[in-house]
């Protein structure tokens, strides 16, 4: 699936745009602050219902605009399949947002997802890396929900159930007394939810993990053994009875042998809103060790098994974004990487760089590439 058209109106910093597209590479080149990803950010909303940069919707309206509006025009073309998609996402200042797909509008966002797949690449990205565990939390779930509707309704009930089980902890603080009986209850809810999702989540790692070390050796292809990248999900409690040693608990035990202590913190305090993603280099924590040259390599090689994942169980390619990604890499694994992702395992790249000369150069290594470049100056496109 590809984008053809773009149609934005009161949108950041663009007050009207009309623009077609490469179905290959497209590049948007221009100074920082001119709206290269400000254009980005309208295909995400396209795909995800909601901006990747700024969760308050009214501040993406257009300074002394009453509205906004992205309109998109895609194209389905796969070996049995061709079909054109209407999208569109629209809001007026102190309303509520509007999703359709193809003049129908969307019950719920989530029925949404999964539909237009996309992956983006920026550098606020690198807290993948550096930052906490819910970044990476974000990160497997985002991916999983794309594919599947069921993990995605188990997380939206799992987070109910843990939302009123903290607010019942918070009430027994406050009121000095605890009841095993009432907050049992939304244990089974936890319980009933949240196995699945750590199942899921084991699921998608074991077929995640070669995808990704097959893209770090293509984009680092001179990496040293030593430089073996690694990804493991670490779990307190194991949702396959098969991984589960003998003799450990499972998440209900758990989750009741921890009744007073979440009473006394307010919060529960183990599920899979707790797990993590341990990321290394060889023998040592990415995060601490690993140099800036690697850690981007490592955050470029999650976003393209991520990508190639998607495209394996949806059986379509999703549109790629990469905004602003080519600083701490050096010309061999930019070259690489753009020679990449122009290949025919990929479909429609976005690309922003604030150097024209650049992605010039590396698309004279490969003339045959189709792409379209387009000089980006406050909210115009040439």
């Amino acid at each position: 699936m590809y984008i053809e058209r773009l149609q934005l109106a009161n949108f950041k910093n663009y007050e009207t745009l009309d623009v077609t597209f490469s179905n290959n590479v497209n590049c948007m080149v221009g100074n920082n602050g001119v709206g290269k990803t400000n254009l980005l950010d309208a295909l995400y909303y396209l795909s995800f219902c909601k901006s990747y940069f700024n969760p308050i919707d009214s501040q993406n309206i257009r300074s002394g605009a009453d509205f906004f509006a992205i309109h998109g025009n895609y194209r389905l073309e796969e070996e049995t399949t061709k079909e054109e998609v209407a999208v569109s996402c629209t809001l007026q200042r102190g309303q509520s947002k509007k999703m359709k797909f193809n003049k129908k509008s969307c019950a719920t966002f989530a029925e949404h997802i999964g539909r237009i797949p996309l992956v983006i690449v920026t550098p606020s990205d690198q807290s993948l890396i550096m930052g906490g565990s819910e970044v990476r939390r974000k990160f497997v779930d985002g991916i999983i929900s794309q594919v599947d509707k069921g993990y995605l309704q188990s997380l939206l009930s799992y987070q109910k159930a843990l939302e009123q089980r903290n607010r019942l902890l918070k009430q027994f603080y406050e009121n000095r007394y605890f009841e095993d009986d009432t907050i049992a209850l939304w244990d089974e809810q936890l319980v009933r939810y949240g196995e699945p999702i750590v199942a899921a989540r084991r699921q998608f790692l074991d077929e995640f993990r070669p995808l990704f070390e097959e893209y770090y050796a293509l984009i680092h292809p001179r990496a040293d053994v030593s430089e073996r990248p690694t990804i493991a999900y670490n779990s307190l409690f194991a949702a396959d009875p098969g991984r589960q040693s003998e003799g450990a608990p499972g998440f209900a035990e758990l989750l009741k042998e921890a009744h007073r202590r979440d009473a006394q913190m307010q919060y529960t305090t183990i599920g899979p809103h707790k797990d993590d993603l341990e990321l290394g280099i060889g023998d040592f924590a990415v995060k601490r060790f690993g140099s800036q040259g690697q850690q981007k390599t490592f955050l470029l090689a999650l976003k393209l098994a991520q990508f190639e994942y998607i495209r394996q169980h949806l059986g379509s390619k999703p549109i790629l974004l990469l905004d602003d990604i080519f600083d701490k890499l050096d010309m061999l694994r930019v070259s690489q990487l753009v020679l990449l992702v122009g290949s025919d395992r990929f479909g429609q790249v976005f690309i922003t760089d604030t150097q024209p000369g650049r992605v010039e150069a590396i698309f004279h290594q490969a003339p045959d590439m189709p792409h379209r470049i387009f000089k980006v100056e406050n909210g115009e496109l040439k």
